[in-house]
């Protein structure tokens, strides 16, 4: 079984069809024998940040829904210490939370751009053992995370550059049709 940690990325088996989790790439950002926490990296949401936080006004970078738990919180990963303090660093310069204050002066002032932090509505979590289950029934592939992946333009192709990043048999997975039964 792969080795889950904090940092990695689960890509959604081609066939898995939670429909929670179909097709997507989850970004994990903590993972403990008591419960894992990540992100859906790949599933915009119809709202801007402007239009979901009240002091970005205006704001139009966009927001991702990051899970079907606590849909009415909003979460962030960026790669801007140097603006925003108090984050957890995940993996090599990818960074989870911080001082939203700094967050919306940062943005406010034109020193961050969408390429450089998401916004999450809600996010994707695990129980004690739940996910080591899913990774049993292979529910899940798991690739090393990083800010290609993570901050990559089209939210549409992460799932497909996540698995090209695995290579070998893995990047012909990108073209299986959801059942396959109906090709």
């Amino acid at each position: 079984m792969a080795n889950l940690s904090s940092g990695k990325i689960l890509i959604a088996d081609p066939f898995l069809k939670d429909p929670n989790f179909m097709r997507t790439a989850v970004f994990l950002c903590d993972h403990q024998d008591e419960g894992s926490i990540g992100f859906i990296m790949n599933r915009r949401y119809n709202k801007t940040a402007g239009e979901l936080i009240l002091d970005l006004e205006g704001c139009d970078f966009p927001v991702y829904f990051g899970g079907p738990v606590q849909t009415d919180t909003i979460h962030f990963l960026h790669q801007s210490p140097q603006f925003i303090t108090g984050g957890i660093e995940v993996t090599d310069g990818i960074y989870w939370g911080g001082e939203f204050e700094e967050v919306v002066e940062a943005i406010n002032l034109g020193k961050l751009t969408d390429q450089m932090i998401r916004f999450y509505l809600g996010y994707s979590g695990w129980g004690d053992g739940q996910l080591n289950g899913e990774m049993k029934e292979k529910s899940w592939l798991v690739t090393d995370g990083n800010k290609r992946l993570v901050f990559f333009p089209d939210e549409n192709q992460i799932w497909r550059e996540a698995l090209k990043q695995l290579g070998g048999e893995y990047e012909q997975l990108v073209n299986y049709p959801i059942d396959p039964q109906l090709n």
